[in-house]
């Protein structure tokens, strides 16, 4: 299983950067948001992907029994996700900005500066 959402991860980091290099804002967006969720998904694959306990102490004890699930990293992948999707979100607002002033999505038209 590990091996597999490796290869996961590998693609989409590889499917991101070429994404990011393209011609277009769009699909640079696109490429933003398949590197986000492959740091996710490397960072829950790190944490070790396995069915356990919540991590509750039951009464009488003072430790959480052996196999539980870390909620550190879960708490960092839901972190990244909210802060991945006000990113993509400002992403958006400013391309169409930048649609409505250039008129164009192609990276080589926006060469337009102040004058």
């Amino acid at each position: 299983m590990t091996l597999l959402l490796a290869i996961v991860i590998g693609a989409l980091y590889a499917g991101g950067v070429y994404m990011m290099l393209r011609k277009t804002v769009v699909k640079l967006l696109i490429g933003l948001a398949m590197i986000g969720n492959a740091a996710n998904l490397l960072i829950f694959v790190s944490s070790s992907v396995v069915r356990s306990h919540p991590p509750i102490v039951p009464k009488g004890s003072s430790a959480v029994p052996a196999p539980y699930a870390d909620p550190l990293t879960q708490a960092l992948i839901l972190t990244a996700i909210v802060i991945g999707f006000a990113v993509l979100a400002f992403a958006l607002a400013l391309v169409k900005r930048v649609y409505g002033e250039v008129g164009s999505l192609a990276l080589e038209e926006m060469t337009v500066s102040d004058e």
